[in-house]
Formats: C-alpha cells, sequence, structure tokens
C-alpha cells in the first residue's frame, strides 16, 4: 500500500511539513510504503484554462515534472494525504497548481468516461493548519480538498484541522496532535491493510500483467492489494494496450512499467501469477505460484490485443472469485 503525501507548504521544517512527517511515520508503522512530494521543489506549470486536456485527456504541457512523476504518483498510491497552511482561506499557490493540473485527471474521467481501476478504494485526507482563529478559517480549503479527491478518484475521507499555528514549533507543541494523527491514520488506512498481494508478472510490464493488475483493482482493489512488474520493463506501457483497454472504460493513463524487483520491494506477494515469463520470475518463499500461457501483444495489431485483454478479464474474475471464497 502506498501513501502519498503532498506537502504543499513552501517552508522548510515547518509546521506543516511536521504534521505531514507525524502522518507518514504512523502510516509506515502500520507496514505501508510512504512518498512525499515537496511540491514547492518542483517544477510546476500553472494551468492555462487551454481545454486541450478535455479532449485529448492529456495536458498539452508535457515539460515539467507532472507527467514524468506526479500524475503516475498519484494514480499509483492508495491514499493521498493533501497537507497545506491556509493562505487566503485556501491552500498555498504550489499545490493549488498542483490541483489545477489534475484537471488532466479530472477530464479523463468526466470529459472521455474512463474509469480509474482504483476509484472504488483510493482514499484521500486533508491535513491543514492556520493562523487564526475564525470559524470559516477552514472552508474554502475543505472545499477545495473535496473537489481534488474526486477528481483524481479518491473518496474525501476527513481531515485534520487546527487554528492559531502561527509560529516556529507551535504544532510539535500541540497537546493532541500526536493521539489525532495516530486515530486518523489507523481510521484511514484499516480498511486497507492485510489484503491479499498477487504480483502479476509478464515480460515487459508494458501490456498483460498491466491488464491483469487494473482489472483486478477495478473488481476487488478493496480486498486485493495488485503489483506487478516485468523481466525486461519496456520504458513506458503499451498505447495499443491503453486504447484496448478504454473500450472497457478503464483508464490506464500515466502507468509505468516497473522490474520485478522493483514490484516485490513494495511488499512480499502471496500469489504470484506469471504471464509467459515464468522461468524468469525470482523464488518468494511461502507464495503460490500461478502460469497464465497468454501469448504476448506487444508488435499486433488491435484485434489481438483486444483477445488478449478479454481473456485476461476472464481469468481475472474467476481468480477474483476462487480468493472470494
Amino acid at each position: 500500500m502506498l501513501v502519498l503525501g503532498l506537502q504543499g507548504s513552501p517552508r522548510k521544517k515547518g509546521n506543516t511539513s511536521f504534521l505531514l512527517s507525524a502522518f507518514m511515520d504512523v502510516a509506515k508503522k502500520l507496514g505501508a510504503r510512504t512518498h512525499v512530494i515537496e511540491v514547492a521543489k518542483k517544477n510546476i506549470t500553472p494551468c492555462m484554462g487551454c481545454a486541450f486536456c478535455e479532449k485529448n485527456g492529456y495536458c498539452v504541457n508535457q515539460d515539467d515534472d507532472m507527467k514524468p512523476e506526479i500524475y503516475p504518483l498519484l494514480r499509483e498510491a492508495d491514499v493521498i494525504v493533501a497537507a497545506s497552511p491556509i493562505y487566503f482561506y485556501n491552500v498555498t499557490a504550489q499545490l493549488k497548481a498542483l490541483i489545477d493540473r489534475c484537471q488532466a485527471i479530472w477530464s479523463r474521467k468526466y470529459k472521455l468516461e474512463l474509469t480509474d481501476p482504483a476509484r472504488n478504494y483510493r482514499r484521500g485526507f486533508l491535513l491543514s493548519l492556520g493562523a487564526t482563529k475564525g470559524q470559516n478559517l477552514f472552508e474554502g480549503v475543505h472545499l477545495t480538498a473535496q473537489y481534488f479527491f474526486d477528481a483524481v478518484a479518491a473518496t474525501y475521507e476527513g481531515s485534520l484541522t487546527y487554528r492559531r499555528i502561527e509560529y516556529p514549533g507551535n504544532m510539535e507543541k500541540h497537546p493532541t496532535v500526536l493521539e489525532d494523527v495516530k486515530e486518523a491514520v489507523k481510521g484511514l488506512l484499516s480498511p486497507l491493510l492485510g489484503r491479499k498481494k498477487i504480483l502479476f508478472v509478464c515480460r515487459e510490464n508494458a501490456c498483460r500483467s498491466q491488464m491483469a493488475g487494473a482489472f483486478v483493482q477495478h473488481l476487488a482493489g478493496d480486498k486485493i492489494e495488485v503489483l506487478c512488474g516485468g523481466s525486461e520493463p519496456a520504458v513506458e506501457i503499451n498505447p495499443v494496450m491503453v486504447e484496448a483497454m478504454a473500450e472497457k472504460g478503464v483508464d490506464m493513463a500515466f502507468r509505468k512499467p516497473r522490474s520485478i524487483e522493483d514490484a516485490i520491494s513494495a511488499g512480499q506477494p502471496d500469489v504470484i501469477i506469471t504471464i509467459g515469463c515464468e522461468e524468469e520470475c525470482p523464488f518468494v518463499p511461502g507464495a503460490e505460484r500461478q502460469d497464465w500461457d497468454l501469448p504476448d501483444p506487444a508488435g499486433k495489431p488491435i484485434d489481438f490485443m483486444r483477445n488478449v485483454r478479454d481473456e485476461i478479464e476472464m481469468r481475472v474474475k474467476e481468480l477474483v472469485n476462487s480468493l472470494s471464497g
């Protein structure tokens, strides 16, 4: 399970950083992988409002940190935690730029009518603090969080917000913050802890294993955690596969191939399913092994890809039913 933190404050080691770090420390102790994006350090070009993404599903800007890093992490994450101090009743400009650029993901969902396979289990949470004590201090940021999490296919599960946090060290000295964080993290992660882990392996991790993983996420992601990797990972996923999956309404955008070793580093699998590369799959003690003898659709026409896709979908349904039983 990946918990992704978006640290929106431009201040180094400030109150927001302390709060998010405390949150991530608890998540790590519960067994989650964690990754924090220091948003102020990233190159994020503001949204131009050009509507390119609404027609094409991708942002016209391909040259900053969104495409190679941030979009893939948003898609990989099981839990997304947005953290920001209040700036004029909203998040910081740096975090807002990232949120605005998620219009591309919103467009894939609402304009192209594609479904992120993780939408049934991905969770979102807000951490925020402000210097004043006004009753409406967090009203704006709650609305922003609500629509941001909806855009990235995460349910808005709640927040921790703190007033009168103005000077360095205020958050660290707060009398209840550590207990607040422990309770919040436990409640947020508990439904996802203990899921059975399945590793799908193929040669390039660009077609077959990606499709299998996405179908499992779509059908049973709340009960099964998906890992996937390749013995010879490609540079990028197969665009014909993306097209074929889109015909099923499944959105495969922003995924990245990874090695088998990298996939296993994310958690030891309970089940390993090889799809045409069993001789290259490493031995994992205690893991059940299956082999799906399916042809490699790389370089083949879309009709061939469709046949492989449909066979994988059928096998995934059988797998999910067997594991559920």
